[in-house]
């Protein structure tokens, strides 16, 4: 587990708030986009009239010339399923194929159209894993989050989901070869009904529904908010 890259994404809520000018919050760190996932959106026209279906692997597969023994159809298979599972109790989901749905779910589950959309965003291409320090943070939304994750396919799907009891950040981080990254992170106050068996409590030695605690977002994911009418400042 010490070596598990994923491990370094998590911290805990209360590390953001201890964060001064003489305890500065730092993480090894790698920043990468998802492996796999789709470079672009198509239109909307477009990606409704495109099969999307488990049971229709073969045609899709065909149609983007994707080998059905390959790693990349393996992957598009694992996409079907994720958007075809049924949501957990209390979530709601949506595979968006296109930006305009992205858009839709996105509004229509915060239930407002004024809304900002937030993703990590990392100053230079191909950063190594280094220390990065935490220099300021920012509360990015309500408690309210649509988080849309990038799905390996041959062109832009995002698993998208509402979160509540949850918060969301923007940290401005420096690594140590002088690279600026703007992340986001969100926080999960709630986590109750986790399984005890999750990687975060491992990471952070914490039990479910003690502590809320956070993660790092990825590159390529976006999270949806609620627009503020100020900005919040916890440090700057």
């Amino acid at each position: 587990m010490a070596d598990d890259p994923a491990a370094t994404l998590f911290f805990l809520e209360k590390d953001l708030r201890m964060h001064t000018s003489r305890r500065k919050l730092t993480k090894v760190l790698h920043f990468m986009a998802t492996s796999g996932a789709g470079e672009r959106f198509l239109p909307r026209s477009e990606a409704g009239a495109i099969p999307f279906s488990s049971g229709e692997v073969p045609e899709i597969l065909s149609r983007f010339s994707v080998m059905p023994d390959s790693v990349e159809a393996a992957e598009m298979a694992r996409t079907l399923h994720v958007c075809e599972a049924p949501a957990a109790e209390g979530e709601k989901k949506w595979c968006a194929t296109s930006l305009e749905s992205m858009v839709d779910f996105a509004t229509s589950s915060l239930g407002t159209s004024h809304v900002r959309a937030v993703s990590t965003v990392v100053g230079k291409e191909g950063t190594p894993s280094q220390e990065y320090t935490l220099t300021g943070v920012k509360r990015a939304g309500t408690d309210q989050l649509v988080v849309c994750h990038a799905e390996p396919y041959a062109y832009a799907v995002f698993a998208c989901h509402l979160t509540r009891a949850t918060r969301a950040y923007t940290l401005s981080m420096v690594g140590e070869d002088g690279t600026a990254v703007e992340a986001v992170a969100v926080c999960h106050a709630d986590t109750c009904g986790w399984n005890p068996r999750h990687i975060v409590f491992q990471v952070l030695n914490v039990k479910p529904g003690t502590v809320p605690v956070c993660h790092l977002v990825p590159q390529d994911h976006v999270v949806w908010t609620r627009s503020l009418t100020f900005a919040s400042y916890l440090y700057v």
